[in-house]
Order: structure tokens, then C-alpha cells, then sequence
């Protein structure tokens, strides 16, 4: 097969000179993927007892709008805005320096982290109320809701700590190439939350009851998952003992870089916080209507956008500093093409299957119709920004990679400003659709702005396969989507059919529609093994 036949350009694999071993990142974001499924089927599980247990109660307002506190600062400042300002530098390190010096870096981070991250949290917990009232100004009317966001949030705040932690060593593994245990530990977070909803059933609390033991959950999840990164951390002799030092010259290079990453990285996260203090607002039900939507667009968005974003850093990191342009380019190219290869059935599959999939995973316990149906018209809106989503996850690291942090920055306060101005434009008359709508318009400026600025700049050049890419997936999802128009019920069978059955149902069309895509792609010359790419 020439290269022209070639969509995906894998007869153009670029082979790595680090180390005398090649990286297929494909592998890398395959096993970050598989893990990332697992951690989705887990969350979804968890969603699922959630619904059962509080549904789209007042209380369960209330803990969703809770959890997004530490939740917030956690993507914001460490999840993914950490890991774009210390995998460059790390790298760097481990390409040009020794093995002590790379661990005595570590430990720098490590103990200025530590000592933040205390004071941060024991402020969090002594400003609970504070806290609750600037992410949840529409509970202050309300007495008992306000005093339980206020609970909720001291209960919680310090899983801040632990989880920031958690994110540094997860970004030291992936630097080192190792993503299976970053990508599995939300699984244990998940199971922690489904362990404290079922106590609580089982003891027969109330809703307000069920709230309080899953936010100790959550804490519990927390410690859980940054315990679980110590073995592996020490089996690539990466586990260095915290040593407090703001001199360190790496130290210096992450926090030139973090401030930028902190809003180029996650603003996304700055938009859902618009969104978080907007929600307060509206009517019952509207942050579990959001959240429940939320968590079913973040299952394609972990799988494919997170996946590639992850395992490109690393890659692109360390191509930068070897000067090697062209597989610097291939890498970034392939990222580009399997993310819309999987993003565009994606984005579509999830609107058109919004409220089946609401009906079939949540529509049980304390959930009530109208409450799916409000749930699957947030996760239509938020469909419209999933592929736009996808490329900034990859672009950014093509930034990052380069220790540019300036330029992302600069459209991330242009996206931030488009998300502010459309959720105080459409809140009032869309409601919660207005604000997950807005989320999806800030992705499509941020996406446009990232990939143009990368091909302006000469970092980026997509060539014909890209383009043939599109070509293909387009067509291929548009047989899928009429296929799936024509197999899914027009009638309330979602709604009155018993759980079992819709499940069957949702699943056979699922399958059907995939088998669509699949034939349409692989007919037009796409194979798996054109997923595969050396960098």
C-alpha cells in the first residue's frame, strides 16, 4: 500500500532513537484506553446507583454541586494543568541528566507540592461556607440546603490534597511511559462511592443521609487512589521522598509553566464553573440533569480525547527535545486523525441516542421520566462540542511539548469569554441546556484557535490523509445515523419497557450501528493495524 492509499499514514511510521527502543504510541494509547473503558463502565455504574439512591433530588443537587468544589481546583491546578507543566520538564530532565538528578527534581515537586497542597486544604475546610457560597450563591435562600452544601464541602475539600497528589504521580508514570495505573485508579474512586451509596440504602437513610455518606466516599476514594500509586512508582525507581525546595531551577521551569497551563490546560474546567454557580439558580434537579449527561459525554472524552492528549505529551515532548521535526509532525498528524476517525461516530451516536441511553442507564429509583428526558436534551447540547473537544485535547500538548504555554493561554481566556457570555445569555430561557450548549461553543473556539495557530506556525501540516480521514468518517457516520434513526423506537418504549428490555434494545442498536460504521471505514481501506504509529 502506498502512502496516498494510506489514510491513516501508517507505512510512514516514525521510528524513535530514545534509547534504542521504538514507542508505539498507539500501544500506549490503547492501554490507556482499555483502562479508560474500564474506569467509564465503573463511573457509569456508579452514576447508575447514584440515580437510584438520590436521583435528581434536591440533595442530590446539592452533593453534585459539593463534589465540583474540590473537584474544580483538582482539574484546574492539577489534573490536567500539572501534568502539561511537568511532563516537559521532566522529560527534559530524564533526556539530558542523570538518574539522581531527575529524582532530586521529583522530590522538589514533590515537598512544594506537599506543603500547598496542606495549607490549601486545611483553608478549604475552615472556609467551607465561604467556599459554598461562592460556587452555590442560589442555595443562600435556602437554610438546610446551604448548611448541607456547607457540610458537604468540608467533608470533602481535602480530597483536593490527596487527588492532586494522585495526578502528580500519575503524570511521573506517564512520562515514564506507564499508563495502565493512572488510567485505572478512578476505578477505585468509583467503587468507594458505590460502596458508601449502598451502606446508605442498606441503613435506610434518607436522601439527605445518602448525601453525607457518599461525600465521606469520596474522601475515602481519594486516599484510596494515591496509595495505589506507590509500588508502581517505585518499580521504575521513581518514588523519592517529598524534600521541600523553591531554588531548584526544574521548579522554577514548572511554575513559568503551570500559571499559563492552569487556564490553557482546563478551560473547560473554567467554563464548568460558570456553569456550577449558574446551576444553583435552576429549578430542582438541574445539576443532577447536567451531571448525569455530563457523565455519559466524558465517556467518549476519556476513551478517545484524554487518551490521545496523554500519551502525545510524553511523545511530542521528547521529539521536541531530540529536533526531530518531521516525527514531531507524523505524531501529532496521527493523533489529528484517529481522534476524528473516533470523535465524529462519537459525537453523533450521542445525540441520537440521548434518550435511550438516559432512560436505559438512569431511568430508575428516584429518577422519573421528565427527568431523563431534561438529562438527555443537556447531553444533545454537549454532543455539538465533542469533536471540537477532542482536537483541543490533542492540539494542546502540541503547544506544551514546545514549553509554549503563552499562545494556549491566550485562546483559553477567548474560550473562557465565549463560555461566560452565552450561559448568561441562554441560562434564563434554555436553562440547563443553555449552559451545556455553551460549554460546546467554548470547545469549538478553542479547537479552531489551537490547530489554526499550530498550522500557522509551521508546527502542524496536515496533508491528504487527514482530509481523506474526514472524507470517510463523514460518510460512514452518516449511514451509521440513518441506520440508527431507523432502528430506534419513535414511541415511549423507553420509557415504559422494563429495564431489561430496553437494555437488550439500546444494546442490539449499539451494535448495529457500529457494525455500520465499521463495514463503511474498512470497505474505504481504513484497517486496525493503520491505527498503529511509531514515534
Amino acid at each position: 500500500m502506498s502512502h496516498s492509499e494510506d489514510p491513516l499514514g501508517a507505512r510512514q511510521a516514525v521510528v524513535g532513537s530514545g534509547g534504542g527502543t521504538d514507542s508505539d504510541i498507539a500501544a500506549q494509547g490503547g492501554t490507556f484506553a482499555g483502562m479508560t473503558v474500564l474506569s467509564r463502565i465503573s463511573g457509569l455504574a456508579r452514576d447508575w446507583v447514584l440515580a437510584h439512591v438520590v436521583g435528581a433530588t434536591d440533595a442530590a443537587d446539592t452533593f453534585i454541586l459539593a463534589f465540583r468544589v474540590p473537584n474544580f481546583f483538582r482539574r484546574l491546578f492539577a489534573e490536567a494543568s500539572f501534568a502539561l507543566a511537568l511532563v516537559p520538564v521532566l522529560t527534559e530532565y530524564r533526556e539530558k541528566g542523570s538518574q539522581a538528578a531527575v529524582r532530586a527534581f521529583l522530590a522538589a515537586i514533590a515537598g512544594n507540592l506537599g506543603v500547598v497542597l496542606i495549607a490549601v486544604s486545611v483553608a478549604g475546610v475552615l472556609g467551607a461556607s465561604l467556599l459554598a457560597a461562592v460556587f452555590m450563591p442560589g442555595f443562600l435562600d435556602d437554610t438546610d440546603q446551604f448548611a448541607l452544601a456547607s457540610d458537604l464541602t468540608r467533608i470533602m475539600f481535602p480530597y483536593l490534597g490527596l487527588i492532586s497528589f494522585t495526578a502528580f504521580a500519575g503524570a511521573v508514570l506517564n512520562s515514564a511511559n506507564r499508563f495502565a495505573v493512572p488510567a485505572f485508579t478512578p476505578v477505585l474512586l468509583n467503587i468507594s462511592l458505590i460502596v458508601a451509596a449502598l451502606w446508605a440504602a442498606g441503613a435506610g437513610a434518607d436522601v439527605v443521609g445518602a448525601a453525607r455518606a457518599l461525600a465521606w466516599g469520596v474522601l475515602a476514594g481519594g486516599a484510596v487512589q494515591l496509595l495505589f500509586h506507590g509500588l508502581p512508582l517505585a518499580r521504575v525507581g521513581l518514588l523519592v521522598a517529598p524534600v521541600p525546595n523553591w531554588r531548584h531551577e526544574g521548579v522554577g521551569k514548572v511554575f513559568r509553566l503551570l500559571l499559563p497551563a492552569v487556564f490553557a490546560g482546563s478551560a473547560y474546567q473554567v467554563n464548568a464553573l460558570v456553569g456550577t454557580v449558574l446551576t444553583s439558580f435552576l429549578e430542582e434537579g438541574s445539576a443532577a440533569w447536567l451531571y448525569y449527561a455530563d457523565r455519559l459525554w466524558e465517556v467518549p472524552i476519556g476513551v478517545v480525547a484524554i487518551a490521545l492528549g496523554t500519551v502525545l505529551l510524553p511523545n511530542l515532548s521528547r521529539l521536541h527535545q531530540q529536533g526531530e521535526g518531521e516525527k514531531y509532525n507524523a505524531t501529532l498528524d496521527w493523533g489529528m486523525r484517529t481522534g476524528l476517525l473516533l470523535g465524529i461516530p462519537a459525537a453523533v451516536a450521542l445525540w441520537m441516542l440521548a434518550y435511550p441511553l438516559m432512560a436505559t442507564i438512569f431511568l430508575h429509583g428516584e429518577m422519573q421520566p421528565r427527568d431523563a428526558e431534561m438529562a438527555a436534551a443537556a447531553l444533545r447540547a454537549f454532543a455539538i462540542g465533542l469533536v471540537p473537544l477532542v482536537l483541543v485535547k490533542i492540539a494542546v500538548p502540541g503547544f506544551f511539548s514546545r514549553e509554549d504555554a503563552s499562545t494556549p493561554l491566550k485562546f483559553a481566556v477567548a474560550s473562557v469569554a465565549v463560555n461566560v457570555a452565552a450561559s448568561l445569555g441562554t441560562f434564563w430561557w434554555l436553562g440547563h441546556i443553555g449552559l451545556a450548549l455553551a460549554t460546546s461553543l467554548a470547545a469549538v473556539v478553542n479547537a479552531g484557535l489551537l490547530v489554526g495557530a499550530l498550522v500557522a506556525g509551521g508546527h502542524y501540516r496536515p496533508g491528504r490523509p487527514l482530509a481523506r480521514v474526514i472524507a470517510i468518517s463523514v460518510l460512514a457516520t452518516a449511514a451509521m445515523a440513518v441506520a440508527l434513526w431507523s432502528l430506534v423506537p419513535h414511541d415511549p418504549h423507553w420509557t415504559l419497557a422494563a429495564g431489561w428490555t430496553r437494555g437488550a434494545h439500546l444494546s442490539l442498536v449499539i451494535v448495529a450501528g457500529l457494525a455500520v460504521y465499521a463495514a463503511i471505514v474498512l470497505a474505504a481501506g481504513i484497517r486496525p493495524r493503520d491505527l498503529r504509529h511509531r514515534a
